[in-house]
C-alpha cells in the first residue's frame, strides 16, 4: 500500500447485525476481518473512514413513508451505534449518510463528516487515491460506495472477506460483486493479500 490508500468501513452498525432491526445474515462476521484491516492501516498510519446510516425517524427510506425498509439506524439510537467489537481507532473519520428525510443515503459518498465535508472531498484532502472497502451490506451500501468511488476517480479494492449481503433475492450479493468488478474495482480475499 502507498501513503495514498485509505480504509473505508461501511455501516457496521447494530441494526445491520444479528438482533438488529434490519439484520444482515452473518453481518457480525465482518468484524474480525475488518479489525485485521484496521490493525494494518493503523500500523501504516493510513486514514480510516467509517460510514454510518444516520436516519431521522421519518424518511422516504422507511416503508411507512414509501421506502423499502423497516425503521433502522435512527439517529442517536442503540441500533445506529457501531458494533462494540469493531476496533475503530479514535482518529477514524465518521461519515454519516441518509440524514435528510428525503435522502436514501446508500452510498458513503452521499455522507458527510462532522464538519459537513463530503467523503470524496475528505479523501482528496488526505491525498487518497485508492480506497479499500468492506462492511455492510454487499448488495446495497457497499456496492453503491464502490461504484461511486470509481465515478469519483478513486481506485477501489473490495475486501471480499469483510462484506456480507442482504440478499432480498438469492444471488444479489454475487451479482453486486460482479457489477463492482465489471465497473473497474478489484478485490482481495484476505488481509495477507494487502501489499504493504
Amino acid at each position: 500500500m502507498q501513503g495514498s490508500d485509505a480504509l473505508v468501513i461501511i455501516d457496521v452498525q447494530n441494526d445491520f447485525c444479528p438482533g438488529g432491526a434490519l439484520p444482515v445474515t452473518d453481518g457480525d462476521r465482518v468484524v474480525p476481518a475488518l479489525n485485521r484491516y484496521i490493525e494494518k492501516f493503523t500500523q501504516e498510519k493510513l486514514p480510516i473512514f467509517a460510514t454510518r446510516d444516520w436516519h431521522p425517524e421519518k424518511t422516504i427510506h422507511f416503508k411507512a413513508y414509501g421506502g423499502l425498509w423497516p425503521p433502522h439506524c435512527i439517529q442517536g439510537s442503540k441500533g445506529a451505534e457501531f458494533r462494540a467489537d469493531l476496533a475503530l481507532p479514535e482518529e477514524a473519520v465518521i461519515v454519516s449518510a441518509g440524514m435528510a428525510p428525503d435522502e436514501e443515503g446508500y452510498s458513503g459518498f452521499d455522507g458527510v463528516d462532522s464538519s459537513g465535508m463530503g467523503l470524496a472531498e475528505r479523501l482528496r484532502q488526505s491525498n487518497v487515491t485508492r480506497i479499500y472497502v468492506g462492511g455492510l451490506a454487499t448488495d446495497y451500501c457497499v456496492k453503491q460506495t464502490v461504484l461511486d468511488g470509481l465515478k469519483h476517480g478513486f481506485g477501489v479494492t473490495l475486501l471480499a472477506d469483510a462484506v456480507r449481503g442482504v440478499e432480498l433475492a438469492p444471488g444479489d450479493s454475487q451479482r453486486a460483486i460482479e457489477e463492482m468488478l465489471r465497473a473497474g474495482a478489484d478485490s482481495i480475499h484476505d488481509v495477507a493479500d494487502l501489499v504493504l
